[in-house]
């Protein structure tokens, strides 16, 4: 079925760099913590609407100073993944939480399937297609999707600084991993703190596998991001990484 984007709310979905000649495309689905009114903070106290269960800290604000390093392309959902997430399908048992780790989200509880399609229509068909738009007038398009973990999960630190993740397409992962010169000083480990098996690669084998784009998922823990200094440091990091990734295989130095 389409789902035409001219039904779109655009306070909720943001592009940023649409014109521009790179191939790379950021994706960044957790980017706000914002809930519409009409969901009455979908029953979560005040101090759980910023936490890491409703959106990824500082994930947009790396994906911002990233676009600006690399002159990508940046798509952006600007609605908490507690509404809906934009990286599962409308299928997905965890597309709509009703409960997020230990919180639990009482305007999520008890949808109806009418409810559940509702949502899906409204916030992740408009998502899914202004960014299928973006892939398709890129030519050899490259897809990065940009989140952030929290350093502490179920109450059990987190080593593991860097994620790489892939699905079945694992050349650009590869690439980064075969070069960690620029991040030698931190914990980089591929396919952590999630997996394909978690559902996490949904947009990568949306809208990057069956064209046979370059593509992969970086997993930033939250607390390497904790302000704006950080976020800009970062995006040096994770720009001259994915520069010399992208040259490698160009170069065809990488094996898949």
């Amino acid at each position: 079925m389409n789902h035409p984007i001219q039904s779109l709310d655009d306070t909720l979905i943001e592009v940023r760099n649409a014109d521009v000649a790179s191939p790379l495309v950021l994706i960044c689905e957790h980017a706000s913590p914002f809930i519409p009114t009409e969901f009455e903070h979908l029953g979560l106290a005040a101090s759980e609407r910023g936490g890491h269960v409703v959106w990824d800290p500082g994930a947009m604000a790396l994906a911002t100073h990233l676009a600006a390093r690399l002159d990508a392309t940046l798509v952006a959902s600007k609605v908490s993944r507690l509404v809906y997430d934009c990286n599962r399908p409308p299928e997905a048992h965890d597309a709509i939480l009703a409960r997020s780790e230990t919180v639990d989200v009482p305007g999520n509880a008890g949808l109806s399937v009418e409810e559940k399609e509702n949502r899906a229509a409204r916030f992740y068909h408009p998502f899914r297609d202004t960014l299928a738009r973006v892939v398709a007038g890129k030519t050899a398009p490259v897809l990065v999707t940009v989140h952030s973990f929290t350093p502490i999960y179920y109450g059990k630190p987190r080593a593991v600084e860097v994620g790489v993740l892939h699905d079945s397409d694992a050349r650009l992962a590869n690439a980064l991993l075969s070069d960690l010169a620029g991040c030698a000083a931190m914990s980089v480990r591929r396919n952590e703190p999630y997996g394909p098996a978690d559902g996490v690669t949904h947009t990568l084998k949306e809208h990057a596998i069956p064209g046979g784009h370059l593509n992969v998922m970086l997993e930033l823990r939250n607390d390497l991001l904790a302000d704006d200094a950080a976020q800009s440091a970062m995006a040096d990091t994770l720009a001259d990484w994915l520069t010399r990734a992208l040259a490698i295989l160009e170069a065809g130095a990488c094996k898949v």
